[in-house]
């Protein structure tokens, strides 16, 4: 038995770096096995050496995060301690047609997020951007297309534009409509060769398109994936989920906080988490900034703004 001493100057910074109800430590306790106290403004970690180093690593990381951002979240505390673990990277990666290509969870989110789409038909993924939630879900529809669980992969995106604006773009409706699809077809880039893409989009093996263009459809033995699904309407996401078919998978993925619906318009992914949550067969998979895996600037970007709306939140329920 091993013991380290984590000394904590300010009153404060223990408290962001505990959590409620010492919740913060629990998790460390649990994940690495080891014996947490804290008093005298010091933490005390013991037991097995590497269980200790591992849990004295985890808590100076959360440590210097606490004292840059003011508090910590769980996922702050489950991303750290997958990094300090490798979690992510121990996870069996995605099995995709391009050879040489390695795709696996990067965080505990992240391996929470592959389990649940293994695991369910029917997958709400929540968090915010680059957090992986459409890389990953194309990733697994791609697995899915290689082991011959599925027929076909159909990618989806609300054209949240679909009036006024969208008729001034130059072009055919198609030109109109593929800055809206983009970022799925980025993403299937970057897992198969352009020229098999071609082929599969060619023999319907493969779709990318609008929502309005799977009205009336009954999808068979597919890997359906909805990206930026805040952006749906309560009856489009109702049509969207109800085209599902016999062997089919879905994944709807989005971000609550981002939605761009005009004003007093109820997003269909907040609706479908308050209706569907407790469905046998439905899974709600939430990441958190912990999980983003972009550029470094990335998760202190989304930080920054979330503390301003939290300030203007805050300033305008006391002068409410």
């Amino acid at each position: 038995m091993v013991e380290a001493i984590i000394s904590l100057p300010e009153p404060q910074l223990a408290l962001s770096l505990l959590g409620i109800r010492d919740q913060h430590l629990k998790t460390i306790r649990q994940s690495l096995g080891v014996v947490v106290t804290h008093g005298d403004g010091r933490i005390r970690v013991s037991g097995q050496q590497e269980a200790v180093e591992r849990a004295t690593a985890v808590i100076e990381q959360l440590k210097s995060r606490a004292e840059r951002l003011g508090g910590l979240t769980e996922g702050d505390v489950q991303g750290v301690l997958a990094a300090v673990t490798g979690t992510g990277r121990d996870a069996p990666p995605i099995d995709i047609i391009s050879s040489g290509r390695t795709i696996r969870p990067r965080t505990a989110g992240q391996a929470r997020y592959i389990d649940s789409i293994r695991e369910h038909d029917l997958v709400f993924a929540i968090g915010p951007a680059g957090s992986g939630k459409t890389y990953l879900a194309v990733a697994m529809a791609v697995e899915a297309l290689k082991r011959h669980q599925v027929r076909k992969i159909v990618l989806v995106r609300p054209a949240v534009e679909a009036g006024e604006s969208l008729g001034f773009l130059p072009g055919d409706l198609q030109a109109k409509i593929n800055p809206y699809l983009r970022p799925l077809l980025d993403a299937l880039r970057e897992m198969v060769d352009y020229d098999q893409i071609k082929r599969y989009m060619e023999m319907d093996v493969v779709e990318v398109l609008p929502l309005a263009y799977m009205r009336g459809r009954t999808l068979n033995e597919a890997f359906i994936i909805l990206d930026e699904a805040q952006n749906t309407t309560v009856s489009q996401m109702k049509m969207f989920l109800t085209r599902m078919g016999e062997g089919s998978k879905i994944v709807a993925s989005g971000d609550i906080t981002q939605t761009d619906l005009p004003p007093h318009s109820s997003s269909g992914l907040k609706d479908a988490l308050r209706r569907l949550q407790h469905i046998q067969g439905v899974d709600v998979v939430r990441l958190t900034k912990a999980d983003i895996v972009r550029h470094r600037l990335v998760q202190d970007i989304v930080h920054a703004y979330d503390r301003e709306s939290k300030t203007k939140r805050s300033s305008s329920e006391k002068r409410g």
